[in-house]
């Protein structure tokens, strides 16, 4: 038996009474028509791709993707619901949703909402049944660049076309503090061990303190603008400079109270990462679309192996700034850029991924047993 793939597409992307039309528009004026899902809402953010096949749970809460429209490069979303167990964090921080083909009939025994229904009571707008490709292909030929989304109650959104196009030209990503945004408003703890390590929530995800705990350790999370004194009065064993959104240039504060806590084990991660090495004095940049997905290889320079790694993020460390004290000790394989960096004699290190590998793979997570064997 032979699948006519042109009548089973066109059933899969048929038609719904009463179904929304959405639109998403670039910066640089080009436009995608879609069908709309989710909140029928107006929202404008960096427009950004992973290319995760699975985890878009993860992904719509992970709170590193605040202010960003984000794109899915698997196109098949949603087929297996949506759980808070599965969260990273307690509410989507995208801006908008880009996928390709909505399930809206998901099937899986933890499922307890769609995604679809999930969006719409966030108020998250999201566009289906577009080229998501052509999206990918315009990103990374031009770079990441603001966009406004919108899904529409009636119409198909070609008469607000010009006005959504002004909304994208008027976002600066970079000057927005997202980390302010996302960050707990005060401490907290979390899990009971012989051991206690302060947590600096600039956008943490949950699987971070997860992992902690599991290796039998307490995690204190502070908020982001929190100072060494601050987390010096909890008398941990060790600090975890988190993961979190936005232009780590906007942080240097963060990065001089972090200096003042070297004393101390220090496990940086993403984020965390670059204001390590802003305090070890390198700067860094922004990439031309970013490293976001779980398929990205990193060589551990010192170990010669390559583990496969989850990332998100959009800037990178220039290595020509760190001090005489501090190495690279890991790197891109796709691109050179730097994915670590360690003191030479300070219990101190720093990746630029996702040891947690939610939602996976799970090649990095020997980092947080490193860590735990510090402190």
């Amino acid at each position: 038996m032979f699948l006519d793939l042109k009548n089973f597409l066109a059933r899969g992307f048929s038609r719904h009474d009463g179904e929304k039309q959405a639109l998403l528009v670039l910066s640089d004026g080009t436009s995608f028509p879609g069908r709309g899902f989710g909140a029928s809402a107006r929202r404008v953010g960096e427009a950004v791709f992973t290319t995760n096949m699975t985890g878009y749970e993860e992904c719509l809460t992970d709170p590193s993707y605040a202010g960003q429209i984000l794109t899915m490069t698997y196109p098949l979303i949603g087929n297996y619901g949506m759980s808070r167990d599965w969260c990273e964090s307690g509410k989507m921080h995208v801006e908008g949703y880009v996928i390709r083909e909505l399930c809206r009939e998901p099937r899986h025994a933890k499922s307890g909402k769609s995604l679809q229904r999930r969006m719409d009571e966030e108020g998250v707008p999201g566009i289906w049944g577009l080229d998501t490709r052509a999206v990918v292909r315009k990103i990374r030929q031009s770079g990441v660049m603001p966009a406004c989304i919108a899904v529409f109650d009636k119409g198909d959104g070609s008469a607000e076309k010009e006005e959504m196009l002004s909304l994208a030209r008027a976002l600066d990503y970079s000057k927005i503090n997202f980390v302010e945004k996302v960050s707990v408003g005060k401490a907290t703890s979390f899990g009971k061990g012989r051991k206690k390590i302060v947590l600096i929530d600039y956008g943490v995800k949950r699987g971070i303190v997860r992992e902690m705990n599991k290796r039998g350790v307490e995690v204190v999370v502070v908020p982001w603008n929190a100072s060494a004194d601050d987390i010096l009065a909890f008398s941990p064993k060790g600090i975890i400079a988190c993961n979190g959104p936005g232009d780590p240039s906007m942080l240097t504060k963060q990065s001089d109270e972090l200096r003042k806590l070297f004393h101390l084990p220090i496990f940086g991660i993403c984020l965390g990462n670059q204001l390590l090495a802003q305090a070890a004095g390198a700067k860094c940049y922004k990439l031309k679309f970013g490293h976001r997905g779980g398929n990205h290889p990193v060589l551990d320079i010192r170990e010669n192996k390559v583990h496969i790694t989850t990332q998100n993020h959009g800037y990178a460390v220039d290595a020509k700034g760190l001090g005489k004290e501090w190495r690279v000790t890991h790197t891109n394989l796709t691109d050179g850029t730097v994915e670590g960096i360690a003191h030479n004699e300070l219990p101190i290190f720093a990746v630029q991924y996702h040891p947690e590998a939610n939602p996976g793979p799970c090649d990095s997570k020997y980092l947080f047993d490193r860590f735990a064997a510090m402190i």
